[in-house]
């Protein structure tokens, strides 16, 4: 994994984290991480008991085309209030992201992301 690709990867879980985000990698499975040190660049996965090498840590995401019908309005509502010029919407729509787990950086398709399915949804 590149260095660049880790920086994504720590700055989209710290975002996800006070949210639950549930990651697997090829060693623990899926768990939700409830620690995540910079330095050295772990998760620390609460199902386990252990800590994981971020290189190994996959979240499970929903992909921005997933949205209801919904969720659409309320991130258009959002969306609105940004463009209104509201001080605080900009943050109001990231942790809107983040907490119904989009992926709106783009990590699924980098390989650096899982995407949540009807058949694979740990948060259900």
């Amino acid at each position: 994994m590149k260095q660049e690709e880790k920086e994504l990867l720590l700055k989209a879980l710290c975002g996800y984290f006070p949210y639950g985000v549930i990651c697997t990698d090829n060693r623990h499975g899926d768990s939700r991480i409830t620690e995540i040190n910079i330095n050295p660049e772990t998760v620390y996965y609460y199902d386990f008991d252990e800590y994981g090498s971020i290189e190994c840590c996959r979240p499970y995401l929903r992909t921005m085309e997933s949205m209801t019908e919904d969720e659409r309005c309320k991130y258009k509502h959002l969306i609105n209030e940004y463009l209104a010029s509201n001080p605080d919407s900009a943050a109001s729509v990231t942790d809107w992201l983040n907490k119904t787990m989009f992926d709106y950086r783009g990590l699924i398709p980098m390989g650096l992301a899982i995407e949540v399915t009807k058949r694979n949804n740990p948060y259900k």
